[in-house]
Parts: structure tokens; sequence; C-alpha cells
């Protein structure tokens, strides 16, 4: 998760959760937040001609949950670009279409062509081939609601936000959108360990001659 407070990133509430929790309630009144709270969280998607799944009401590895009935769309579709990980230093890489919130929020993405953003065109060659897959909402948090309860499966909802980009990236926060009802399956695979010979365990330092 990456944190910008009044435009200033804050790389001690990207690194430390607890931290950026204790922040949000000293500067949240009635669940409106009074500094200018920009959040950016990824997630995992699948494509299907570029229909993007790019956020959903799951629980994410930050433990936070945004209300796809939150959204505020209105100045994102007047300018809905598609970046490359936040970077705002670069062209966008394409933009976004058919753009609404219902149960998740989800578009429809054009790259740039090859002619004139051989980069940006580069990204949507990556997703077509299934070596890009994850995305990421920007947003600026303006109600969030916390859950203290032992019990809760989160520590907050962010209830109302505004969404100021998508960008496609590496690695995903919340690993649950997807294009499709079926939630990704995470499997890990478990190696059986190698049997070495007693050689081989002399020479690593396994063994003593």
């Amino acid at each position: 998760m990456l944190v910008k407070i009044d435009g200033v990133e804050n790389k001690e509430f990207s690194r430390n959760k607890n931290l950026f929790l204790s922040f949000l309630k000293d500067n949240t009144h009635s669940g409106k937040l009074s500094p200018q709270v920009e959040v950016f969280k990824s997630i995992d998607v699948q494509k299907d001609s570029f229909h993007w799944v790019m956020s959903t009401f799951d629980v994410d590895r930050d433990f936070e949950k945004v209300d796809p009935a939150g959204w505020n769309l209105k100045n994102y579709l007047a300018n809905p670009v598609i970046l490359w990980s936040h970077d705002y230093s670069i062209p966008a890489i394409g933009y976004a279409e058919n753009v609404k919130a219902d149960t998740v929020l989800e578009g429809d993405i054009v790259f740039n062509s090859k002619e004139f953003d051989e980069f940006g065109w580069s990204i949507g060659e990556r997703v077509k081939a299934g070596a890009l897959r994850c995305g990421s909402v920007g947003f600026i948090a303006e109600e969030v609601e916390f859950l203290e309860a032992k019990d809760r499966e989160c520590d907050l909802i962010f209830r109302k936000q505004e969404l100021l980009e998508f960008s496609i990236c590496c690695v995903p926060a919340n690993p649950f959108a997807r294009n499709g009802e079926k939630k990704l399956e995470i499997t890990e695979v478990i190696q059986e360990p190698e049997e070495l010979s007693y050689w081989d365990k002399l020479t690593k330092g396994l063994a003593r001659a």
C-alpha cells in the first residue's frame, strides 16, 4: 500500500499499517477525514478483452475493505487515465471506458498504440500474453469506518472515496478481485528436499570426512 498525505508520500505509513491506522483515527471526525489522504491499492485481476475488475469489497492484504457503493467517479470519468505503477511523471499508457461501480468497480481498458507509445503498447502486450494481470486503484479517502470488535475481519472500511486513476502493476494487495465469480485460489507448492549423496554432503559441509 502506498499512502500520500496532502500530496506528499509518507513512507512510514506505507510500511507501518498500525501507524497509518492511528493517524486516520486521530484525523477522522464523524467518519470524514480532515487532511487529503491518497491511497493506492493493488488488486489481482483476470483479463477478458481488457475488461478489468478494478476493486472489490473483499478484505485485502492490508486488512482493509473499499466499499464499491462509495466510489465518486465524476472527475475520473472526465479524465479516465490508465497509468503504469502510479507513476505520474510519465504519460498515461492508456485510458478506460465504461467505468462503473455496482457490486465491484470495473471498466474496459484501451492501451495506447505502438505508433506513438511503444512503452504503453508493450504493457498491453504483456497483459494480452498473461505476463501482467494486476491493477491498482489510486483514490482520495473521504470517509472511513473503523471496526473495533475482537472478531472483526478487517481494521477499517473506506466508505467514500474519489477515484484518481487506475494503474497496471506487478504485485496485488487485493488477491480476490477477478473478472468472474470464482475467487483466486492461492496454492503453495512444497517441494520435497532432494536426497544428497555422501560426497554432496561432504562438499556442502553437511558431513564429516
